[in-house]
C-alpha cells in the first residue's frame, strides 16, 4: 500500500542523479516548488544545460557519489542507467532520504505523481501497486476536468486570517458561456455577492447552500445597495478571512464599476483579481446574426452607456460622432429609457433616419426578441413592441436586416 504525503520541497535540497532529457522533463515541478536543486553528471542534455541556465541550478559535473544524497531531502535517479540507478536508490535507503528511481519507479520509496490543481488545492494521481504513468494521467485529466469546470467542493473549511476577492464576469446569461475560470472560483467561494443580470440564478443554485449569497442587484430606478456599500461589503468579508466572488453580467470593466471595486480592495490591501466575461456589447448583438464589424460595412465600434444620458444628461459629441459615421457600430448598453433622447439628439445633429437600428432584448436567452428599426422610427417600434430592459442597442449598417442571419433563432424577430 501506498501512502501518500503532500510534501513542500520550498527551501529544501533535491538532488537530480543525470542530466538527460528526463531530468529536463521533471525539473519544472520543482522548480516551480521552489527547491535548491542540485544536479550530478557528466554531461547535461541541450535542454537541461538551458534550465539550469535559466534557474541557476547547481550542476556538479561528475559521475555519482553515494555520498550526494546525504543532505538531501529527496533525489531524482535520471541517468537512463539501471545499475547507477540501483546505486543511488541503495545509498538513499542507507542515508533514509526518499528517492524517485526514474528507471524503475515500483523500486523507489516515492513517486511523481499526475497533478492537478485548483487555487491552493493540489490533487496528486499514483498508482498503488507498479508503475502506470498513462493510466495515472488519464485519471488525473478528468479530475482536472471536474476541477476547472466547478463541480468538486473545493472551498475551504477553515477560514483564513486573510481572505481574497474575484471580481467574475458571468457573460450575458447562459451558465455555459462562463469561463472555465470563473465556475471554478464560484465553486471555490464563501460569499458571493452578485447582480441582476447575467447567470446569476442558474450558477447560484449550484453552489452549497451553507455559501452565503448576497444580491446587490441594480434596477431602473431602484438601486437598494450603492457602491460603496458594495466595496464595504467585498473588504468586510474577505477581512473575515473568506473567499468572496463578486458575479456580475457581461465583464467587469464594461460598465460594471469592476474598477471602483479594485481600487477598493487595494487599498484596504486585499487581495483581488478580474476574471473577465463577454461583454453583452458584444456577444448580444451576435446572439442576433449582428457582427458589431464587419468588413466593407463597420471597421470601429462606440460602446455607450444609456444611463449617461438618461434624465438630465446630454448625449456626448462623441457619441453623436460615431452616429453620423457610416464607418461606426455604436452599442447602447442600459438604454431602453434614453432612447427617445438619444434619437432626437442625433436627428438634430444631421443624423439620417435611414439609419439602421435594431433593439435585441434578452439576448442568449430563450426569450431573447430582436426589433429591428431605422432612426426615424425606432422610438414608435420600440413602444408598439414593449421593448424593456435588459436589451442592446446597436445603430450602425450592422444593424440592417439580411446582412447575416442569425446563427440561431431563439424567438421571434420583428422589422419596424
Amino acid at each position: 500500500m501506498t501512502t501518500i504525503l503532500g510534501v513542500s520541497l520550498t527551501g529544501r535540497q533535491v538532488v537530480f542523479v543525470g542530466g538527460g532529457a528526463v531530468a529536463a522533463r521533471r525539473l519544472g515541478r520543482f522548480v516551480a516548488d521552489g527547491a535548491r536543486i542540485r544536479i550530478v553528471a557528466p554531461l547535461l542534455a541541450p535542454q537541461t544545460s538551458a534550465l539550469v541556465l535559466e534557474h541557476e541550478i547547481e550542476w556538479v559535473e561528475r559521475e555519482f557519489a553515494p555520498d550526494d544524497v546525504v543532505d538531501a531531502w529527496v533525489v531524482h535517479t535520471a541517468t537512463g542507467d539501471a545499475v547507477t540507478d540501483r546505486a543511488v536508490t541503495a545509498a538513499c535507503e542507507l542515508h533514509r532520504v526518499l528517492c524517485i528511481n526514474a528507471s524503475d519507479g515500483a523500486h523507489g520509496s516515492a513517486r511523481m505523481t499526475a497533478q492537478s490543481g485548483s487555487g491552493d488545492v493540489v490533487v496528486g494521481v499514483a498508482s498503488d501497486v507498479g508503475v502506470d504513468p498513462r493510466r495515472a494521467v488519464a485519471v488525473r485529466d478528468a479530475i482536472d476536468a471536474m476541477l476547472v469546470g466547478g463541480r468538486i467542493p473545493v472551498r475551504r473549511r477553515r477560514a483564513a486570517t486573510m481572505g481574497r476577492v474575484d471580481l467574475i464576469g458571468g457573460g450575458p446569461g447562459p451558465i455555459d458561456l462562463m469561463t472555465v475560470r470563473a465556475r471554478r472560483l464560484l465553486a471555490e467561494a464563501d460569499v458571493v455577492i452578485a447582480d441582476r443580470l447575467g447567470p446569476t440564478a442558474e450558477v447560484l443554485a449550484e453552489l452549497d447552500p451553507d455559501v452565503l449569497v448576497i444580491d446587490v442587484g441594480k434596477r431602473p430606478d431602484h438601486h437598494p445597495v450603492p457602491q460603496q456599500q458594495i466595496n464595504a461589503l467585498l473588504v468586510e468579508h474577505a477581512m473575515a478571512g473568506r473567499r468572496v466572488a463578486r458575479l456580475k453580467g457581461g465583464d467587469p470593466f464594461v460598465y460594471g464599476r469592476g474598477g471602483e471595486e479594485v481600487i477598493a480592495c487595494q487599498a484596504a490591501g486585499i487581495p483581488v483579481d478580474v476574471t473577465p466575461g463577454a461583454s453583452s456589447a458584444i456577444s448580444v448583438p451576435q446572439a442576433a446574426g449582428i457582427p458589431v464589424t464587419h468588413r466593407g460595412t463597420a471597421s470601429a465600434l462606440h460602446v455607450v452607456n444609456g444611463q449617461g444620458v438618461d434624465g438630465q444628461g446630454d448625449v456626448s459629441e462623441t457619441t453623436l460622432r460615431a452616429l453620423a459615421d457610416p464607418e461606426v457600430t455604436t452599442v447602447m448598453l442600459m438604454g431602453v429609457a434614453a432612447l427617445p433622447k438619444v434619437v432626437r439628439a442625433a436627428r438634430d445633429h444631421g443624423v439620417g433616419d435611414d439609419l439602421p437600428v435594431a433593439i435585441v432584448e434578452n439576448g442568449h436567452t430563450r426569450r431573447q426578441r430582436t426589433t429591428r428599426s431605422t432612426l426615424g422610427s425606432v422610438v414608435e417600434a420600440a413602444a408598439d413592441v414593449g421593448v424593456r430592459n435588459p436589451a442592446v442597442i446597436v445603430f450602425g449598417a450592422v444593424a440592417r436586416a439580411g446582412l447575416l442571419m442569425p446563427s440561431s433563432i431563439r424567438s421571434g424577430e420583428t422589422a419596424r
